[in-house]
């Protein structure tokens, strides 16, 4: 009797995992935590990581033609938490991207209702720029040529483009940055 009851415990789980494991097939993700997205072939999809406040930051494979806001809603959606001003959401994407989706308010305090102040990195004029942290006289200065000689930021990852920003000065100054007014 013993072992005709660990039989069926046994099948009946590993038909759970078979179970969940189709399920998860069929909406196109794993069942990580990250939400990463099957493999699909390169020329039908695109694969862009989403971080910041997503609810489901990570790594999807999505159509070609598709846009931010496409991706955001296929990683659950923004946080409430999400500075809509910070990302550009008929950006359409290109293979390989990433995007993080900065927050309105310091996650660091959750009781925190002051919004973190920030500024226009496509109007700002130098000494505004000056207020972000990480950034000095010369990388305010040189964002300030690569904006006039080239064109708008359209992702905040855009401004690893300007000499002197690296994924470092990134990391401290992309919660203080804004691409749009409200």
């Amino acid at each position: 009797m013993l072992k005709t009851i660990l039989i069926v415990l046994f099948v009946t789980i590993v038909g759970l995992v078979v179970f969940s494991a189709t399920e998860a097939v069929s909406e196109g993700i794993t069942t990580s935590t990250s939400y990463v997205a099957m493999s699909y072939s390169s020329t039908d999809m695109l694969t862009i990581t989403l971080s910041g406040q997503v609810e489901n930051p990570g790594t999807y494979y999505i159509d070609v033609g598709t846009t931010l806001s496409d991706a955001i809603s296929k990683a659950g959606g923004t946080t409430s938490n999400a500075d809509s001003r910070a990302y550009n959401g008929d950006y359409e994407l290109s293979d390989g991207l990433s995007f993080y989706i900065a927050p309105l308010r310091d996650v660091n305090d959750a009781c925190s209702l002051e919004e973190i102040s920030k500024v226009n990195i496509n109007t700002a004029d130098k000494s505004e720029l000056l207020s972000i942290p990480g950034f000095g006289d010369a990388i305010s200065t040189n964002l300030i040529s690569y904006r006039e000689s080239t064109a708008t930021f359209k992702r905040l990852e855009d401004i690893k483009n300007v000499s002197g920003i690296g994924d470092a000065t990134f990391s401290k100054s992309k919660d203080y940055m804004i691409l749009k007014e409200a």
